[in-house]
């Protein structure tokens, strides 16, 4: 027994480290909440070296107590969870782990045995269960290691006989009279599910509840994505609020508590629709908390991810004011690897005094880390809001401890860990203290903390947290705790594990903080490095308030000036009219005027360009890249104004627009590093001895290009770089619609120091294009719109004197996804939200034709529906807007006329709304229908109009062939739990872009090149390797060396080599 004296820090820990944080406001520090998002880890880990809550001698102590915890844990056989001794014997960095994950997650949601027998053929037949029969010291776990091992004997014929594993596992269950492996499966599956949630309702839940002791309830769930969702989540928590203060005391449950997930209880938490959220979940949270206060139940906010961190505080704090001193206990969970989480601490301890509360924190690791990392790596964040390596987060879980412990007059410490080195050092760190408590997960360490209510003296309080609901709820959950808890660097995954050391487990992580170098993961990419050696290209942080008010004020500058796009470099001419130019969202807005090319011009650019194209050729790749790379520069710094002309212009939304900014500056540098690469040196080539070869690509001449208006920049400039990155003098025209923004890309591009004569622009409607086409100078044509323009192009092209030339053409598309009965059907949602409806619908990449398999077809369509309805349409420049307009008033006619004729078959299944605020716009409201096969789409129908086709199970492979068939390739998507039908889908459609278990658009540039084939383009995908060469010549020169005399190197070898 570890008494309280023996565990004492010494007197100078005690006090707080940063004192001068403790009295100031809540706003001041909400400031440095935001500052530190994404503060260099570096300068953090440094800062939290400094507030090393004990000293070298108090950590050799910690580590020995700790070392008795895993001891006597491991030797308390009878505290063994089920769940404990199946992660000792799994880990998921195996197959049989990762094999275990997937069935877990996807397999007790599958309504039909067939696709149910295909995840498991697919699944438990590629792992070596063999290797763990018999291993493990549970007959639980032993006898499931068996029954896999069989499952996979069985399925394992089946790759030898048969190629389709529902006829094999269907006979075999003809056979056997059932279907004796999937049953076994999901009764498998079942029980792992029932060691992590204690009841399927709130009732059971109590029932199963020990008397005497703590519980936090956890109404499972994923967040809403609907209204309907939302409201349900709502009741769900009401009547378990009620249904605790019933019957909680009749079971004996003390001081209980319910956690609640804001996005649960809202369609829209995102910052971005901060309004909707202060109006509409305010109230209704606030209401479940006077229920929770007049019942006696304590309510805790749960962990979101890191760009909802202020968006909860928001709401945090209007619950606190609702609440009144004599209110609801409303605590709140702090993420321990989030960077802001001392300053969080610091707001919540200020909010405890502002508001007369004591408030509870429970403290965690953290939920969502590998997301975290990813999406700052997408997002092109200036860093991470995480900390990259587990020992950093274990110490700022530790200084997190201790300012905690050290503000326990305004908060109540509830400290979430199953890691033995934690349970000592908070012991420690609280001395005589034991107003607070710990909290373990259902499920798992039970003997970890057994052993530690023996080992320690007067022992706090201890309250688990319970997960409770039914298996849909449960599996999204099931899979984040297996992966938490069950990954080989978890201390949970080895404290079972009597294989290894004791000590080795529970090394103190200030140590081993200060042996980290670097401080952040080496292995783990910055954002801005992610494809180094280029650059990453600048995202922006729209959860930001005053990087938003930054675009807002760009816009607001924007309005009052009036552009004129025109042709460059400049050559006027007096006959030319010009034309007015207005934006799409607000035909009232009169963006500037336009003054069309005349033929004049265009002769006059053709000449200028074949003139300059030598000597910019000659300059070399290298030269030339650093011009591009300057460019880049220059569009990151101008990005708030490029923003506002894309909002206004093309109906972007900010989102959409930042993302194009960022796309075209990643053009620039992708090009600039190909110009580096292959267009300096030549390539030596091989041949006999006494002759060298040498391969040289240069540029062609004068390259055209056509862009399209969906992605007026972007699209403009990876053309026009590639052309310029090769060694060719340009001829650009953007499309009619949207002149304004690549006239003020021209002129960034002159201003970094592309001579005005090699980049030329030219204004005008499809008979400009027309003319620069069927130039006799023109060396190539690259283009992107229509599949019948592309057609034309060729044909002019054809007829054109002059060199033969190669047109890269990149067109339209009727993009496909396939869902079947494996997928989630929330993430489907999403993605499916995403892929066919932002942007208007208005991408090459967009989703036109949604497959569906009948057994979810209609759980589906409901969940997109209610999706649907929860989108914001209209002023693109405010950052609460989803949907923008249509380009044009005839581009939404046409759109509108089709949905006219899908209304008229009774095709339509759905419509969302538009407000008030689209009346002096082309908008068109997001539009579901059904289809029967997507032969019926006669023609691309380019805006937020989905079709929806229903197919059998058994008709997957002819669906595939179906639509590889519509003659088009561009995109295609696949949801599915089942790696074969990836495959398979993957090699059967002949689209340039795959896309599994994620969303169509939004392709990288070097990561997933774009481009298409059949009525979908020519190639090469631009934003690859091969797009390059493409604009490009080659030359050969081979050079005899011994024609001067003999061969001197040949000569000169000796017998010795």
């Amino acid at each position: 027994m570890l008494s309280a004296c023996g565990l004492a820090p010494e007197r100078n820990r005690t006090q707080d480290p940063e004192p001068r944080t403790m009295h100031l406001d809540p706003n001041s520090i909400r400031r440095t909440i935001t500052g530190w998002k994404f503060r260099d880890e570096g300068k953090m880990v440094e800062h939290l070296l400094r507030l090393a809550p004990y000293s070298a001698d108090d950590a050799k102590r910690i580590e020995s107590h700790a070392a008795e915890l895993v001891r006597a844990a491991r030797a308390d056989a009878a505290n063994h969870s089920l769940l404990d001794t199946f992660l000792v014997e799994y880990g998921l960095s195996s197959k049989e782990g990762i094999a275990l994950m997937c069935l877990a997650e996807s397999l007790l949601r599958i309504p039909d045995h067939a696709t149910a027998e295909r995840l498991i053929a697919d699944r438990i037949g590629l792992a070596d269960w063999a290797a763990h029969a018999g291993k493990s010291g549970s007959l639980l776990v032993n006898a499931s290691t068996w029954a896999l091992m069989l499952g996979s004997k069985l399925v394992e014929p089946e790759r030898e006989f048969s190629r389709d594993p529902k006829s094999w596992l269907s006979g075999l269950g003809h056979r056997l009279g059932e279907p004796v492996v999937e049953t076994a499966m999901r009764a498998a599956m079942g029980i792992l599910g029932r060691e992590f949630v204690v009841g399927s309702t709130i009732e059971k839940a109590l029932r199963r509840s020990r008397p005497g002791k703590r519980h936090s309830w956890d109404m499972l769930g994923e967040a809403a994505r609907d209204t309907a969702t939302a409201n349900r989540y709502r009741g769900a928590y009401r009547h378990a609020i009620d249904s605790v203060a019933k019957l909680g005391k009749e079971v004996g449950v003390v001081d209980p508590s319910i956690s609640i997930k804001l996005s649960a209880l809202h369609p829209r938490y995102e910052h971005s629709q901060l309004g909707r959220v202060i109006d509409e979940l305010v109230p209704a949270a606030a209401d479940l908390c006077r229920a929770a206060a007049a019942g006696g139940v304590a309510i805790t906010i749960d962990a979101e991810e890191a760009d909802r961190l202020e968006l909860s505080l928001e709401v945090f704090e209007r619950l606190l004011e609702n609440a009144g001193a004599d209110g609801p206990q409303i605590g709140f969970v702090v993420q321990a690897y989030g960077k802001r989480a001392l300053p969080l601490l610091d707001w919540l301890s200020a909010q405890a005094r502002a508001h007369g509360h004591r408030i509870p924190v429970r403290l965690v690791k953290g939920a969502y880390w590998d997301a975290e990392i990813k999406h700052a790596q997408e997002h092109g964040y200036p860093g991470f809001p995480v900390y990259t390596r587990k020992c950093a987060t274990d110490l700022s879980w530790l200084a997190c401890a201790s300012r905690i412990l050290q503000r326990s007059d305004t908060l109540h410490g509830q400290f979430a860990t199953h890691n033995a080195h934690s349970i000592a050092a908070v012991m420690h760190l609280a001395g005589d203290n034991r107003d607070f408590e710990f909290q373990r997960l259902y499920g798992m360490g039970t003997a970890l903390y057994a052993a530690a209510e023996r080992e320690f003296e007067d022992f706090p309080a201890l309250r688990t947290y319970a997960p409770v609901g039914n298996y849909d709820d449960l599996l999204p959950y099931l899979v984040r705790r297996l992966l938490e808890n069950g990954a080989n660097s978890s201390f949970v995954h080895r404290l079972l594990d009597d294989r290894l050391d004791a000590g080795d487990l529970v090394r103190d992580p200030i140590a081993a903080v200060r042996k980290a170098s670097p401080a952040a993961h080496p292995r783990i990419s910055p954002p801005a490095s992610v494809f180094a050696p280029r650059r990453n290209s600048s995202g922006a942080d729209l959860t930001n308030d005053a990087i938003v008010a930054g675009f807002r004020n760009a816009w607001e500058k924007s309005r009052k000036r009036r552009y004129t796009a025109t042709s460059l470099p400049v050559s006027e001419d007096k006959r030319v009219a010009p034309a007015v130019v207005s934006s799409p969202a607000d035909r009232s807005d009169v963006i500037g005027e336009v003054l069309p090319s005349s033929e004049a011009q265009i002769e006059a650019a053709f000449r200028r360009a074949a003139g300059a194209q030598s000597d910019w050729d000659k300059v070399g790749g290298d030269a030339r890249a650093n011009l591009l790379e300057r460019f880049a520069g220059n569009l990151e710094a101008l990005r708030p104004e490029l923003v506002a002309i894309l909002c206004r212009e093309a109906g972007k939304t900010i989102p959409d627009a930042v993302d194009e900014v960022r796309e075209a500056v990643d053009f620039c540098r992708y090009y600039a590093a190909q110009a580096r690469e292959r267009f300096g040196a030549g390539t030596a080539l091989p041949g006999p001895t006494g002759e060298t070869n040498e391969l040289k690509l240069g540029g062609r001449g004068v390259f055209v290009c056509i862009s399209p208006w969906n992605f007026p920049l972007a699209i403009f400039c990876g053309q026009v770089c590639a052309a310029l990155a090769a060694g060719n003098a340009v001829v650009a025209k953007p499309a009619e619609e949207t002149p304004i923004i690549a006239c003020e890309a021209v002129r960034l591009l002159h201003a970094a120091g592309v001579p005005g004569e090699v980049c030329n622009l030219l204004i005008g409607d499809g008979s400009v294009g027309e003319r620069m086409v069927r130039h006799p100078l023109s060396a190539g044509v690259a283009f992107t719109g229509s599949t019948g323009t592309a057609r034309r192009i060729n044909q002019a092209m054809a007829e054109k004197a002059g060199p033969i030339a190669p047109l890269i053409a990149e067109t339209g598309g009727q993009n496909a996804m396939i869902v079947d009965s494996t997928a989630l059907l929330e993430q489907v949602t999403d993605d499916v939200i995403r892929s066919a409806f932002l942007s208007a619908g208005q991408r090459c990449s967009a989703l036109r034709a949604l497959y569906l398999q009948e057994e979810i077809a209609d759980q589906a369509i409901v969940l997109i529906r209610g999706a649907m309805d929860e989108l914001r349409i209209g002023d693109p420049s405010r950052i609460e807007t989803d949907l923008g307009p249509i380009i044009s008033e005839s581009a939404a006619g046409a759109l509108q006329a089709h949905i006219g004729s899908l209304r008229k078959r009774k095709r339509l299944l759905h419509q969302a709304a538009l407000s008030a605020e689209c009346e002096n716009g082309s908008f068109v409201a997001p539009t579901l229908a059904r289809i029967h096969k997507i032969g019926e789409l006669e023609q691309e129908h380019f805006g937020p109009i989905l079709h929806v086709i229903r197919f059998k199970e058994r008709d997957f492979t002819s669906v595939l062939l179906e639509i590889d068939r519509s003659g088009y390739g561009l995109t295609f998507g696949i949801h599915t739990r089942i790696q074969s039908r990836v495959d398979q889908a993957a090699a059967a459609v002949g689209a340039g872009n795959v896309y599994a278990n994620r969303n169509m658009i939004g392709a990288v540039v070097g990561s997933q090149p774009f481009g298409g084939r059949g009525l979908s383009g020519t190639g090469p995908k631009a934003g690859g390797p091969n797009y390059l060469p493409r604009f490009a010549t080659e030359r050969v020169v081979t050079i005899n060396t011994v024609a001067t005399g003999g061969n001197a190197e040949l000569l000169s070898l000796d017998d010795d080599a």
